[in-house]
């Protein structure tokens, strides 16, 4: 492929370059898919408010996530195996953000640990949680992220069991993965990618392995990872994490507004309406389509962030006209990562920046903080009538 000018083009490099059991795990949702479907079909349908004749010299995408001042207001989603999509994946992926400018979160099922990433970057990162049986692992963990000074902690909350992803399944991708035959054979077509996974000693999940109690080799994470999903997580155990985090505390995984009147009252800094990428729950609503009536109810309470479906910049302007503070993206950056290392994820950022930019110019718009729900032309319910943008 030649000039790489959008997000698909990285797509279709990662998926030359991925083995399939891999790509099929980034590129795929749970059950029918219906859900991981209609978080970009419900982005692309928003349509935007052409300007002309506006005075557009001037732009500026600068804003703050969090406090703390961003490029723009887009974050790198937490993805579990990061590592396994490039060798040493998440030290690549904290150093594009932070070069670039953007927060970057680390997954608790990252292949490179807290400590590793720590110590291949200079700007403060954030981790995200999630919350297991072994609350003496959790509150170790926990402790991890504060002495490796991550600024932030992201509580995903949406994972009590794991929801059906047929592809993972067929393919024996699980915590550790388990090949299939037919992916044996199709390692042998990615020696690029078998090269430099052997000339990388993180090859499994390095927050978990040598840490948890019983837990010193793959064999052992395979037993401890099967008793670790909790069905009893409560709004208690929010409590306990934020007790022992006493920072900022972010919750990932909100698609009601009930539960984002809880979250507020909770006292948690932000919250993400994230449908874990339609991954979870198969038939639940796009992230987009909650997103208006969750920033109406808590939006002048807790910062409201989104992830879902988004993959250009013209789905961080649709959703941040509707009234996100921030953005997160997943399989985009991931796709880059997987074409092209921490190029990769540098030629994402700078993707998105340019189409966000772009479209805010043809919007009439000159300041990411002007952006409201004026800037969308109404379809359906899709967007709920017009109301505050970001502040």
């Amino acid at each position: 492929m030649g000039v790489v000018t959008c997000i698909e083009d990285l797509r279709h490099l990662a998926r030359r370059r991925l083995p399939r059991m891999f790509y099929d795990y980034v590129d795929t949702g749970s059950w029918t898919e219906s859900t991981y479907r209609a978080n970009r079909h419900d982005l692309a349908a928003l349509r935007l408010r052409q300007r002309v004749l506006v005075d557009i010299q001037h732009r500026n995408l600068r804003s703050a996530m969090l406090g703390e001042p961003v490029t723009m207001p887009v974050a790198l989603a937490p993805t579990g195996l990061t590592g396994m999509l490039h060798a040493d994946g998440e030290i690549l992926a904290a150093q594009a953000a932070e070069a670039f400018g953007v927060p970057f979160t680390l997954s608790t099922m990252s292949i490179c640990s807290i400590e590793d990433v720590a110590s291949h970057t200079g700007r403060p990162f954030w981790f995200q949680l999630y919350m297991l049986r072994d609350r003496d692992f959790m509150a170790r963990l926990i402790e991890r992220a504060r002495a490796a000074r991550c600024s932030a902690l992201v509580l995903t909350v949406d994972l009590q069991i794991m929801g059906q992803r047929h592809k993972d399944l067929k393919n024996g991708l699980s915590a550790p993965p388990r090949p299939t035959l037919a992916n044996w054979l199709n390692l042998a077509t990615r020696p690029a990618w078998c090269w430099r996974m052997l000339n990388t000693r993180r090859r499994s999940f390095g927050n978990i392995v040598g840490h948890a109690a019983g837990v010193t080799d793959t064999a052992s994470l395979a037993a401890w990872n099967a008793r670790q999903f909790d069905p009893t997580l409560s709004w208690q155990d929010v409590a306990w994490v934020k007790q022992r985090w006493q920072g900022r505390l972010v919750l990932k995984g909100i698609m009601d507004v009930a539960d984002a009147r809880l979250a507020a009252a909770a006292g948690v800094d932000a919250l993400i309406v994230s449908n874990h990428g339609g991954r979870q729950l198969d038939g639940a609503p796009s992230s987009i389509s909650v997103l208006a009536d969750i920033v109406d109810a808590v939006g002048h309470q807790v910062e409201v962030h989104m992830d879902g479906g988004i993959t250009s910049g013209q789905d961080v302007l649709k959703a941040l006209a509707t009234g996100a503070r921030g953005v997160y993206i997943g399989r985009a950056f991931l796709y880059g990562l997987a074409a092209r290392g921490r190029q990769g994820v540098l030629d994402s950022l700078a993707i998105i920046h340019k189409e966000l930019d772009t479209t805010m110019a043809l919007c009439g718009i000159t300041d990411v903080a002007a952006l409201d729900r004026s800037v969308l032309l109404r379809q359906g319910r899709l967007p709920a009538a017009a109301g505050p943008g970001p502040a």
